[in-house]
């Protein structure tokens, strides 16, 4: 795919993009349900199919990156991005809020966390293809600066999970968050019965 959209069909950014979006959900959902996150595995980006999102990532669609990352180098801002993460609790940008007039990053409750995981291997799959390793998803964490604005607990669990993938594998590392899943939603449980 061209490296300008524009040089490219309007038929075949469709096409693209919405198979790039349906192969991306379906390796979520893999994952997702290695990791024991059955509902959020079928409903995972269910946004990216409304129009607000579609239209958009059509039109910058390139087939190699997430059509935001071309919206924001034209524009300095994704409307698509905006209104992707403020209704997917999996990025953890969703989780901001403003504390005692303050903006504070919250710290991700460990379902969409670990949706979050399942995402980021799964993007780095999907756009690397066979270029992709298990060190991919720490590889591309580490060159960004996520960390400096997410929750020091989110990004520390982050870093360690990323590392764990990197060092033992995926199901090595979805087996550990699916027990880790398992007792959190105990301990849910506990809380709400009293028990």
């Amino acid at each position: 795919m061209s490296r300008d959209p524009k040089e490219t069909s309007v038929l075949k950014r469709f096409a693209g993009h919405l198979a790039t979006v349906n192969e991306h959900r379906r390796e979520v959902r893999k994952n997702c349900f290695k990791c024991g996150l059955y509902g959020q595995g079928l409903t995972h980006d269910l946004s990216k199919y409304s129009p607000q999102e579609f239209l958009v990532s059509v039109r910058y669609f390139q087939g190699y990156r997430s059509p935001y990352v071309y919206e924001k180098e034209q524009f300095g801002f994704s409307n698509g991005w905006l209104h992707h993460k403020g209704r997917n609790r999996h990025h953890w940008e969703y989780w901001y809020d403003m504390i005692k007039g303050r903006w504070v990053p919250l710290e991700m409750p460990l379902p969409f966390f670990i949706e979050m995981v399942c995402d980021r291997v799964a993007a780095c799959k999907i756009y690397q293809k066979d270029k992709y390793t298990q060190r991919s998803a720490l590889e591309y964490y580490e060159k960004r600066n996520d960390r400096l604005y997410m929750h020091e607990k989110t990004a520390a669990k982050l870093e360690a999970v990323l590392k764990d993938i990197a060092e033992n594998g995926e199901d090595a590392a979805f087996a550990r968050l699916k027990a880790e899943l398992t007792e959190y939603r105990k301990k849910q449980k506990q809380k709400k019965t009293g028990h």
